[in-house]
């Protein structure tokens, strides 16, 4: 396959679940654009300049990885980086639903705009950014979840807290 996609997400932070995704659909498409978005809905502990910052360091060996952030409908984006796909990772049953209503609404907008969900490894089923901050606030071993880089920075950020 070829073409361009986006992997949209807040990645606050990313995670080992995100890169698994991030990397097979390198290996699918030509380019990647991984879209980090500000989650009104959110309160993110990094901001998205950071957030920015440790997906290009995670995602330096990934020559057809772009790293970049958008405000407003992803299908607007996606349409600007004249990208005819759309990554979604699914880690269990109970994201499908949601997943599905997005898909449906993307498609409402712009059915030229193709979604592609790919599963993760089942070791990150459970991952999320939400359970590796908490873990992390308590200083609890994370070095399983996150890169190196994303470790550090989550140590930086709660011990100014």
């Amino acid at each position: 396959m070829t073409g361009i996609a986006v992997c949209p997400g807040s990645f606050d932070p990313v995670t080992y679940g995100h890169l698994d995704i991030i990397r097979r659909g390198a290996k699918v498409f030509d380019e990647v654009y991984v879209a980090v978005l500000n989650n009104s809905s959110k309160n993110p502990l990094f901001s998205v300049e950071e957030r920015m910052e440790l997906i290009r360091k995670v995602t330096k060996d990934l020559p057809n990885v772009k790293v970049d952030t958008f405000q407003g409908l992803l299908v607007e984006y996606a349409a600007s980086v004249k990208a005819n796909a759309i990554i979604r990772g699914l880690r269990a049953v109970s994201d499908f639903e949601y997943e599905m209503q997005l898909t449906s609404m993307n498609r409402v907008l712009n059915d030229k705009i193709e979604t592609f969900f790919i599963m993760t490894n089942n070791q990150y089923s459970f991952l999320s950014s939400s359970i590796v901050k908490e873990v992390a606030r308590y200083n609890g071993k994370i070095s399983e979840l996150v890169p190196p880089e994303v470790e550090s920075a989550l140590m930086k950020k709660f011990s100014n807290k």
